[in-house]
């Protein structure tokens, strides 16, 4: 597969994983604060700082009937209606242009999840560089299908899917509307997440199915499961990102704080860079370590013409003489010539 470039950066094997800030509603309704996650994405080291491109209007009723109320999903969400929470958590439109701004003028990739074809639309007026599509749409082909209709790339988390819904998604994606610019994100769509349930072995499993980039959207805390996600494969890894966890809000409770969001992204990129290749013997770097093995030296002084014996020849450090397998070949076997002892021991002496 091909690799994605999204503005300096490459998704792909062989590169540092993509690393994807997700502010969602971290912001708490303050730009300032919305700008100041941006420069901690940007700090820590982070290629992309995503948002959420919504208003409560375009996910659901404002309404206090059972269905609508929230239970057993998230404390901080208990006994919310959907509107309630889709309030405030969404981003104002007007701030979009100015986080974008941003994360352009720090490096990063600023780009965002549409929760409609109508924030689509508005975001194509402001030259957004990629769509993500969240878990809770996976299922909506006409969402999918207006974002890969870009022809930028899409991301897409599959959270809750079968393989039925995400067949059919790729079809949408690839064959329908012709766009290869295709991530899978493997993710579990609870929060947080437990490690037990995240289930990595997925992410080389989907690459197979569809051949396609495949990363993790994470929710569970820590750094573990992203690295490990990393060893897997997975070319992007997305996680939830604010100022301060005690500062709450809808999502604070599975989100990073900035220290811990640089740490991931170190160690991501060390576990990407630990993959190498399959390799056998010393590496150039571990040249200078091979006298700290063992080889065969002479341990006392030898007389030219006298057998080596376990007495006056050991298996010891450094590593300058004849390998230790080769002892019982030299044990009594005379020397040609008077050898010192400390003395390496070499097939011309024999």
């Amino acid at each position: 597969m091909q690799n994605i470039i999204l503005g300096n950066h490459q998704i792909g094997a062989g590169h540092p994983p993509f690393i994807i800030a997700e502010m969602s509603g971290n912001h708490g309704q303050s730009l300032e604060k919305a700008l100041a996650i941006v420069d901690a994405a940007a700090d820590a080291g982070c290629q992309a700082l995503k948002i959420q491109t919504s208003t409560p209007d375009m996910l659901t009723l404002d309404s206090r009937e059972p269905d609508f109320i929230v239970r057993g999903a998230n404390d901080d969400w208990e006994g919310q209606s959907l509107y309630e929470l889709y309030t405030t958590n969404h981003t104002p439109f007007e701030w979009h242009a100015p986080i974008f701004a941003r994360a352009a003028e720090r490096g990063m990739v600023g780009f965002s999840s549409p929760f409609s074809v109508e924030a689509i639309d508005f975001l194509e007026s402001l030259n957004c560089p990629a769509y993500k599509i969240a878990s809770f749409e996976n299922n909506w082909p006409d969402l999918i299908r207006r974002a890969a209709r870009t022809g930028k790339p899409v991301i897409i988390s599959t959270g809750m899917a079968d393989l039925a819904d995400l067949e059919r998604m790729v079809r949408i994606v690839r064959q329908e509307e012709g766009n290869n610019q295709l991530v899978l994100l493997k993710c579990t769509s609870t929060y947080p997440a437990q490690p037990h349930n995240t289930n990595l072995h997925t992410i080389p499993h989907l690459r197979a199915l569809f051949g396609c980039h495949v990363g993790l959207s994470d929710h569970t805390m820590g750094t573990g499961v992203s690295v490990a996600a990393t060893v897997l494969g997975a070319t992007v890894i997305e996680k939830h990102l604010t100022i301060r966890r005690a500062d709450g809000g809808p999502d604070s409770s599975f989100s990073m704080e900035p220290a811990e969001m640089a740490r991931l992204v170190q160690e991501c990129g060390q576990a990407q860079q630990a993959l190498g290749g399959v390799f056998y013997g010393p590496t150039e770097a571990e040249k200078k370590s091979l006298g700290f093995r063992r080889s065969v030296y002479v341990v006392q002084d030898v007389a030219a013409g006298e057998v080596l014996t376990p007495e006056n020849i050991r298996v010891i450090r450094p590593g300058h003489g004849l390998a230790p397998h080769y002892l019982p070949e030299v044990l009594g076997r005379p020397v040609r010539r008077a050898i010192r002892r400390g003395t390496a021991l070499t097939w011309d002496a024999l």
